[in-house]
């Protein structure tokens, strides 16, 4: 029998972070979180507890940790999109469709308590989070910023009445055989032609110290229309600028301003430390920070996590700098890089890997199920 607990305790919380550690022990492709970081969840004051709620969920058999699941209930994300949703985030279960189905129950459950008439994911807080589920690409290994998980999640989610909601995908891009001469030089003209120049910042410390605030201010601007994302608060932006003073690397930064100093173009590629967190389950030991600090200063694979480009600017080429700027990293020491999540309707971003010698290598999924007209209790 598979009895589904809300997690109260300090050792339930434990168990809640521990349970994928275990499950996907000795498994090469998964790559965990960094545990200081998920432990945050569990505090009062979690920097996305202004704006949501949180329930999490262990199912138990036989008194073992056999699957977990938390549900969201992200009120500025309902508000801004107009729907009435729970997300669903950090679902692992063993192969067991009771278990699955029973963990989904209680979300749905929570969800309908609230009045809310569908649930999605997996998404998180915000799209700063891990979020989609793993449908292709299984034998790949994940990046420190996406989940990994099993085959067959999808069969276990579908089962209980989820279909399709969008697909990302992401591209692996090495630097062409033949890179066209012509591309860099677009690139200088097209800089020239609209007044802009590079950031001359020489330090992380330095970059963040000049382009925080009008960065986060574009980020807000690029990414509004995008799937799931929510405005930044200044609680999210203090998270953005403790996490890039530990990876951030000022080499793989790149900030476009115009004549008045305004950025209007950037791009972050962070380097992985995916390898470098596999051994040690996520917790940043001693040995694990030493094979961190070797990563960032000599990265084999960089991981591109943000591009943004101001709305007024977008239909200018701008891009094309940066661009041009990935393709020399990739044309040095690193070997390839990891774009991470694109939207599959995402025409525009996903032609810029076009000049890249790209492989699209997997596949994200979010789900969604209508919950509408059930009560509390019911289960398909």
């Amino acid at each position: 029998m598979v009895q589904v607990k809300e997690v109260t305790t300090k050792r339930e919380q434990r168990a809640f972070l521990n349970f994928p550690l275990k499950l996907y022990e000795g498994n090469p492709y998964f790559v965990p979180p960094l545990y200081m970081d998920e432990k945050k969840i569990f505090r009062k004051d979690y920097v996305y507890y202004d704006q949501s709620e949180a329930v999490y969920y262990l199912a138990y058999r036989e008194g073992k940790v056999v699957g977990r699941i938390s549900a969201i209930l992200q009120r500025v994300s309902n508000e801004k999109w107009h729907q009435k949703r729970v997300r669903f985030t950090r679902f692992d279960c063993i192969d067991d469709q009771k278990v699955a189905s029973a963990l989904f129950a209680a979300a749905e459950n929570w969800a309908k308590e609230r009045g809310m008439e569908e649930v999605v994911g997996p998404l998180g807080f915000s799209d700063l989070e891990r979020e989609g589920l793993l449908i292709e690409g299984f034998d790949e290994l994940s990046t420190f910023e996406e989940q990994y998980n099993f085959p067959y999640y999808q069969k276990l989610i579908e089962n209980c009445g989820y279909q399709k909601d969008v697909d990302w995908v992401e591209s692996q891009l090495r630097a062409p055989k033949e890179i066209d001469p012509r591309y860099e030089k677009l690139s200088a003209a097209l800089l020239k032609k609209h007044n802009l120049r590079f950031s001359d910042a020489k330090t992380t410390r330095e970059f963040i110290r000049r382009y925080a605030d009008p960065l986060f201010d574009l980020l807000d601007a690029t990414y509004e229309p995008i799937y799931g994302s929510v405005p930044m608060t200044s609680g999210m932006k203090k998270m953005m600028i403790d996490n890039f003073k530990l990876i951030v690397d000022i080499r793989y930064v790149t900030v476009i301003l115009n004549e008045k100093d305004e950025v209007v173009c950037f791009g972050i590629c962070f380097p992985s430390i995916a390898k470098a967190m596999q051994k040690s389950k996520g917790h940043l030991t001693p040995a694990a920070l030493v094979r961190v600090l070797r990563a960032l200063r000599h990265p084999k694979v960089l991981d591109l996590a943000l591009i943004g480009v101001r709305p007024d600017y977008r239909m200018k080429g701008v891009s094309t700098a940066i661009l041009s700027g990935l393709m020399n990293y990739l044309r040095t020491e690193v070997e390839y890089a990891e774009t991470n999540l694109n939207l599959e309707d995402n025409s525009a971003i996903r032609n810029q890997w076009k000049a890249f010698d790209a492989r699209q290598h997997k596949r994200r999924r979010c789900f969604v199920k209508r919950i509408a007209g059930e009560t509390p209790g019911e289960t398909n």
